[in-house]
């Protein structure tokens, strides 16, 4: 680990114990209620206590995520490819993608509730909308970011379309397609978390909701941290996937 890595980790956990700190002054010296705000020692002992209850909700919003975010590519990244290299695919079907991603998901969250019913199938439906826009569009703005120099070079070795794709437009496209992946996969928490506030009788997000409703802050807030932990485990999932994928970058950002 060279000087740089250890820096870049130093300075989030010195950033985060300084608000840890913060918050544990703040609380004691004006005696905060712990339902309005509890102290970061209330949600730790929140979350030793109830550790068996965080862990039983943990698998329902962990699965509703994954599957809702590969579900998002196995469609996101087939559909970037259609458009991008299609016109009359992309006038007809950006602007429907335009239009959809511009529909709040809290206001569609009911419908999909009411058509998929209360199991995992809604919020796996909402998780894939949130994290689809993300992909289709990052992912179409690579592959149409290709150097045309390389296009050309290929078609002048007689290339195939299929090897054109595979060799030269895939490869250019892959840092887009990522970036796309590394907002997808965090946006669909909020996706499995809004299916589960409206409808859902398990999952990380109904526990903070009824931990809430039973006026037990410190409960809700160790839920909401299990969430953004689950988050940040995603991201950090998409993120060593894409140095396997690519180590070429990761090389190169060392410089």
């Amino acid at each position: 680990m060279n000087m740089r890595n250890v820096t870049q980790t130093i300075y989030p956990i010195i950033g985060l114990a300084v608000i840890l700190l913060v918050w544990q002054g703040y609380t004691d010296l004006f005696n905060i209620n712990t339902i309005v705000l509890p102290s970061p020692i209330d949600i730790s002992y929140a979350t030793i206590v109830n550790f068996h209850i965080l862990l039983r909700h943990l698998w329902p919003t962990l699965l509703e995520c994954v599957l809702g975010f590969a579900l998002a590519i196995g469609i996101g990244i087939p559909m970037a490819v259609a458009v991008s290299n299609s016109r009359a695919l992309n006038l007809t079907l950006y602007p429907i993608l335009i239009a959809m991603q511009s529909v709040p998901k809290v206001a569609v969250a009911p419908i999909i509730i009411v058509w998929f019913g209360l199991g995992i199938e809604s919020k796996l439906a909402i998780a894939f909308l949130v994290a689809f826009f993300p992909i289709v569009v990052d992912t179409a703005t690579g592959l149409r970011s290709t150097p045309k120099g390389l296009l050309e070079l290929a078609r002048s070795l007689r290339a195939s379309r299929w090897q054109v794709f595979y060799k030269v437009q895939l490869p250019a496209a892959l840092p887009f397609v990522f970036a796309g992946a590394k907002v997808a996969v965090t946006l669909t928490v909020i996706g499995a978390v809004i299916g589960e506030f409206v409808g859902s009788s398990e999952g990380l997000g109904n526990l903070l909701l009824t931990a809430n409703s039973q006026l037990n802050g410190a409960l809700a807030w160790a839920a909401l941290v299990w969430l953004s932990l689950l988050g940040i485990a995603l991201f950090g999932a998409v993120v060593l996937v894409e140095r396997l994928v690519m180590p070429w970058a990761s090389h190169g950002s060392g410089h």
